[in-house]
């Protein structure tokens, strides 16, 4: 039997199974031409549960006006779930990034890091993170790098 997720290449479900097995809350990263999303979300037999989101929109509350998918951006964001995730006492979950290709230094693994520096355990390799430059926004422009500052301490407030 062929899924219909599966027909229309939106599911894996190998890959699915075996994030599953791991009976862990999974941090799954989702990107849009536009913006970055994080979700936090439990396995059920009725459907996934999310238990917390956060998205490039969010950023707006902390004064973030620069684009809303870059590195910094994503970095801003997975810090952001990252401390939902500890008022919400969740410690640990396992990377989904689902039909994304693994690129060493990309969106996704900014967005990892911002989530590891704000508590949250999740297993990964130190050598996939972008450089604390790219983080900043140094290779963008010098008001990034500001902004990125302010909205990093408010969010950590």
């Amino acid at each position: 039997m062929i899924y219909k997720r599966k027909l229309k290449g939106r599911t894996d479900y190998k890959k699915r199974m075996d994030l599953l097995k791991s009976r862990k809350l999974r941090l799954v990263i989702r990107k849009s031409l536009k913006n970055i999303w994080a979700q936090i979300i439990q396995f059920n037999i009725n459907g996934d549960k999310v238990l917390l989101s956060a998205h490039t929109n969010e950023l707006k509350k902390y004064g973030w006006k620069s684009a809303k998918r870059n590195i910094p951006t994503a970095y801003l964001v997975g810090l952001l779930i990252g401390i939902k995730a500890k008022s919400k006492n969740i410690k640990e979950a396992i990377l989904d990034i689902g039909f994304y290709r693994s690129i060493k230094g990309s969106i996704i693994y900014s967005l990892l890091k911002g989530a590891i520096d704000a508590g949250l355990k999740v297993p990964h390799s130190k050598d996939i993170f972008p450089s604390e430059d790219r983080i900043k926004g140094k290779h963008i422009s010098e008001d990034i790098q500001k902004d990125f500052e302010e909205v990093k301490l408010k969010i950590l407030k």
